[in-house]
């Protein structure tokens, strides 16, 4: 099977909630959603084209049944075609979803669902992987069944590709909540965090810390020594939990960015779901262009990225995951690997900067005027707070969250 090369296309995967039209309670009804497609209950159904030909976007099953995910069929390079694509993806999903008076909502939580009493899991096919989970950690809190994530695939061919490509990636997931954080009312109320999706994701798996490591992946730059260093220590500490061996190393690995050797692709999983495919996409090609930058060498040499350990990057994230794009870089180093001599900068501030060095690409060009909102009004946590305006009753965030769906529907981001 022939591999795309670095930067030659993209897999991009967008996860949604169904809930009730008029109350937003979620509805656990993927599986009849997809049945009403495919006939019969099943994970996976691509649509097809106006031409009779499987379409760009396909949809999937999640964990639970009130989760689906929209995801580009193969890798794509036109991020234009492929948002009409999941924008009528969704319009289309909607309307089916008349039929249960249900409906998509986005961002990376719902804001007042009670997992322990509402979630229910995915019974159907392929379901032994989810049960074993849920033996494990208990899948029914918040960080399991209740968060919703846009994951981005990129591809690579060889060892040298891949070295250049986590090590650049490694760098720019820290500062990801700053552009993608959309998670700050879980429960009814204000968190205190703005990436609570991400506090979840870092302590779900606590059971077995080596599954997530410390969520920036180590510095490991070869097939050989990833499986020295990382999936060997996970084969050895799941196999207590697991003794049908039904997990697998490779797909039970959670760290920000996964490689999977496999098919040549790594796979960022640190950015919450936005609240339109519109606002995704514009989020996903300056992710890219900053990494195109870095393995380009454009800021620092590829020699200099792979010298950087986990700790000074978990730190970053950390405040990330608190504060998004309010969250204060001092190090001076780190802000150095793209191109900034300040002493300090918020993590907003430092994408406005990477923005500016990028902005001549066709693709940023396209994306501009979405970008803009994100990095003038804030992350989607922080225009979600800021339309709040400190009311966290049932009546304030449904009215909050029923304008966010209507985002989604009329792929148009949301204006604080």
């Amino acid at each position: 099977m022939s591999r795309y090369h670095l930067f030659q296309g993209y897999g991009v995967e967008l996860e949604y909630m169904i809930v009730d039209r008029d109350t937003l309670a979620i509805k656990p009804i993927a599986d009849e959603l997809l049945k009403h497609e495919l006939g019969s209950y099943g994970s996976d159904f691509v649509p097809k084209d106006s031409f009779g030909e499987n379409g760009i976007v396909t949809w999937s099953n999640e964990l639970v049944l009130h989760a689906i995910e929209l995801k580009s069929t193969k890798p794509e390079s036109d991020f234009s075609t492929l948002e009409i694509a999941f924008t009528e993806n969704v319009q289309r999903i909607n309307s089916i979803l008349t039929h249960w008076n249900t409906m998509l909502l986005p961002t990376a939580a719902h804001p007042f669902m009670n997992p322990l009493t509402e979630a229910k899991l995915w019974p159907h096919n392929n379901n032994e992987v989810y049960e074993v989970y849920n033996r494990i950690f208990d899948c029914k809190g918040h960080g399991w069944s209740n968060l919703q994530s846009t994951h981005l695939n990129l591809p690579f061919d060889g060892e040298e590709e891949f070295a250049r490509l986590h090590a650049a990636i490694r760098l720019v997931l820290p500062i990801l909540p700053a552009l993608c954080a959309s998670s700050p009312i879980i429960g009814g109320k204000y968190t205190g965090l703005l990436d609570m999706r991400l506090q979840y994701y870092k302590a779900n798996q606590k059971k077995i810390p080596s599954i997530t490591g410390s969520i920036i992946p180590e510095p490991v730059f070869s097939h050989a020594d990833y499986q020295r260093t990382i999936y060997d220590k996970i084969k050895k500490d799941i196999t207590p939990f697991d003794q049908e061996e039904i997990l697998d190393p490779i797909w039970v690995n959670s760290r920000g960015a996964i490689p999977r050797f496999d098919r040549g692709s790594i796979e960022i999983r640190l950015m919450d779901a936005q609240e339109c495919p519109a606002a995704d996409l514009a989020v996903v090609t300056l992710v890219i262009e900053t990494i195109k930058a870095l393995v380009n060498e454009e800021f620092i040499s590829h020699r200099d990225q792979m010298k950087w350990n986990v700790e000074p990057l978990a730190h970053i994230l950390e405040a990330g995951v608190e504060k998004a794009e309010q969250a204060v870089i001092t190090n001076k180093e780190y802000l150095k690997l793209f191109g900034s001599e300040a002493g300090s900068l918020t993590a907003g501030e430092l994408w406005k900067h990477i923005f500016n060095q990028v902005i001549d690409r066709d693709d940023l060009k396209r994306r501009k005027k979405d970008l803009e909102v994100v990095l003038n009004q804030g992350s989607l946590s922080t225009r979600i707070i800021n339309a709040l305006k400190g009311d966290y009753s049932i009546t304030s965030l449904w009215k909050v969250y029923r304008e966010l769906s209507n985002c989604l529907v009329q792929n148009r981001l949301f204006l604080s």
